[in-house]
């Protein structure tokens, strides 16, 4: 008998990352298309905003 290999690729929700990075925009911003675009940038901007601010 042989094994099967299954791999699941794709997206899973919304990541941590994602998350905190919409909630600190939008709490500094007060803008949802603000916070759409900070959650795509993730971590990045969750970073951005430790150093920066």
């Amino acid at each position: 008998m042989r094994g099967v290999i299954v791999n699941q690729v794709g997206w899973h929700g919304v990541s941590f990352g994602s998350a905190l990075a919409m909630a600190i925009s939008f709490n500094v911003n007060q803008s949802i298309g603000w916070a759409i675009l900070h959650g795509l940038f993730s971590w990045f901007y969750v970073i951005y905003y430790a150093i920066f601010r």
